[in-house]
Parts: C-alpha cells; structure tokens; sequence
C-alpha cells in the first residue's frame, strides 16, 4: 500500500545562529543550550552556542544552525534539515 501524507499547518523558526531568544520562547522548557560567550549575555557580541538540544517525543535531538525547529500537530518540538524542510512545506498564505 502506498499513503499520502495529510497537508498539515505547522509553526516554525529557523535556527539562524542569533536568534536564540526566540527559539527559547517557542520552544520553552523542551529546549536546552549552553553559551560558552559570557559577554554575549550582557548585551555584547553573538551567542556562540556550544550545545542546543530539543527534547522530543523520540529523545533528545541537536540543533544545528539553519536547522527548522517545528512544533507538530501536537504540540511537540522536533529539529528538521532545512533541505528536508523545503522539500516538505511551503509558506502558508493565511499567517
């Protein structure tokens, strides 16, 4: 048998590297990271992040920078591959 996956409306941010405080906010307490730049806590410089992981309902996955973090259909967190990622959504025009 072959199946079709069901079109699905998901939230996502991509990990660009600085917006750590907007991943921290979508992902909440299923996201854990290190900063190894104390200077960039005050105000100064960019987030080196030595560590991102999200915890999933499979376990705990890394981050990557210009990986996808989505929220799935329920509720949970998962990183995806930004090629994986373009081959499977599109921009949603109803934002």
């Amino acid at each position: 048998m072959k199946y079709t996956k069901k079109p699905v409306t998901i939230e996502a941010i991509q990990w660009d590297g600085l917006n750590l405080h907007e991943i921290v906010e979508f992902v909440g307490s299923n996201l854990t990271y290190s900063i190894s730049n104390a200077a960039w806590e005050v105000g100064k410089g960019r987030p080196y992040i030595v560590d991102m992981t999200i915890r999933t309902l499979e376990g705990d996955h890394k981050v990557s920078v210009g990986d996808y973090v989505i929220k799935g259909v329920a509720g949970e967190f998962y990183p995806c591959k930004p090629d994986i990622f373009k081959q499977t959504y599109d921009i949603c025009d109803n934002q």
